[in-house]
């Protein structure tokens, strides 16, 4: 049963006024929206090169909102009544 689906992703990065580089990312899938968040923090003796800042940032919500994913897809595959095997990350599914 092939499908094709568009995830729409939109990633907004600052700065406040501390220098930390805060990034906030929603995830529509058309039924849900997921939003993750990252920060980023630099240190007062390293150079100010913002694209790290935003780099560091958006990639750890990047990760936040993977982890959230997974965490999704487990309680949608329990909820299936599937058994979680041990050894994995997402119950029923090879990670």
């Amino acid at each position: 049963m092939p499908h094709t689906w568009e995830w729409k992703v939109r990633l907004h990065l600052y700065e406040d006024d501390d220098g930390t580089t805060k990034a906030h990312l929603i995830l529509d899938t058309g039924t849900t929206e997921l939003t993750g968040h990252g920060a980023a923090h630099r240190h007062p003796a390293d150079p100010n090169v913002p694209e790290i800042g935003d780099e560091l940032a958006a990639g750890r919500a990047l990760n936040n909102l993977a982890r959230q994913l997974l965490k999704t897809a487990e309680r949608d595959i329990e909820g299936m009544g599937a058994p979680q095997p041990h050894g994995r990350e997402a119950a029923g599914w090879p990670t």
